[in-house]
C-alpha cells in the first residue's frame, strides 16, 4: 500500500478524492480536525503522519502555527509545498514507523482519516514511534472510521473508483469495514476492541472515543517517567 499511494493515489488523484467527497464525508472530514484543534495549544509542535498534500496540516497551522507533515509520496509533497505559499508547514519524506526526528520532540502527533488503517504497517510500532518522538505530558491522536458511517464511505470510494483514481471496488472481498479494490487497493479500519487490543500490545493506555458518528478516536497520552 506505501507503493500504491506514492505512485497510483498521490499528488493531485489524492487532492481530487477529497474534492468529490460528499456533504457526509465533508462533514466526517471536519469532525475530525476539530478534534484534532481540541487538543492543541497556541505554540505546540504537532507532527502528522501520512499528510498527503498537506490539506490536514495546513488547517492545523492555524491552530499553533508549528506543524510538520510527514509522507512516502513525493508528489503528494511536492503538491503540498506548492499549496503552502505562505509556508506555514514544514513537509518531509518518511516513514511513519522509522521517523528521522529526536526523542520527546513534538506535543502532539496525529495520524487522522484512517492512516492506522491505510498505511499498512504494523500499528504496534506505529504507535511506539510515534510516542518516541512525543514529550512526556504530550498525546498521540489516532483516527479510523467509525462504522455508522460505513455505507456513506463506501459509496465515496465507488464514486472514486468510477472516476478512476482507485480501481473497481471488489464487491466480494469488501464489508466489515474493509473496502478492496481490484488493483491492489486495501482499507481496513479499527474497531474499539482493536484500539484496546493495540493498546495493551503496547502496554499505555488509550481513550476511545467516536466523534461525528463518524469517526473512532484512541488518545494516548505520554506519561511523565518514573522517578
Amino acid at each position: 500500500m506505501k507503493a500504491y499511494y506514492a505512485q497510483s493515489l498521490a499528488g493531485r488523484r489524492l487532492q481530487r478524492c477529497y474534492e468529490m467527497a460528499p456533504p457526509r464525508i465533508l462533514q466526517y472530514l471536519e469532525a475530525e480536525i476539530a478534534h484534532v484543534v481540541s487538543h492543541l495549544h497556541e505554540g505546540d509542535r504537532v507532527l502528522e503522519l501520512g499528510c498527503g498534500y498537506g490539506r490536514v496540516a495546513r488547517r492545523l497551522a492555524r491552530a499553533t502555527g508549528r506543524v510538520v507533515g510527514i509522507d512516502t509520496a513525493a508528489e503528494s509533497l511536492a503538491l503540498a509545498r506548492q499549496i503552502d505559499r505562505a509556508q506555514r508547514c514544514a513537509y518531509a519524506r518518511m516513514d511513519a514507523i522509522a521517523l528521522g526526528f529526536r526523542d520527546n520532540t513534538f506535543d502532539v502527533v496525529a495520524c487522522v482519516q484512517n492512516g492506522i488503517g491505510a498505511f499498512h504497517v504494523d500499528p504496534a510500532l506505529l504507535v511506539r514511534e510515534s510516542l518516541r518522538v512525543t514529550r512526556s505530558g504530550g498525546i498521540v491522536l489516532l483516527s479510523t472510521y467509525a462504522d455508522s458511517i460505513w455505507p456513506e464511505r463506501l459509496a465515496w470510494f465507488e464514486e472514486q473508483a468510477r472516476e478512476g483514481l482507485i480501481g473497481p471496488i471488489d464487491h466480494e472481498q469488501t464489508g466489515r469495514g474493509v473496502i478492496v479494490c481490484t488493483d491492489g487497493f486495501r482499507a481496513g479500519r479499527m474497531t474499539p476492541a482493536d484500539f484496546g487490543d493495540l493498546c495493551a500490545a503496547v502496554g499505555v493506555d488509550g481513550a476511545i472515543t467516536e466523534i461525528d458518528r463518524s469517526s473512532l478516536f484512541c488518545a494516548i497520552a505520554k506519561q511523565e517517567p518514573k522517578q
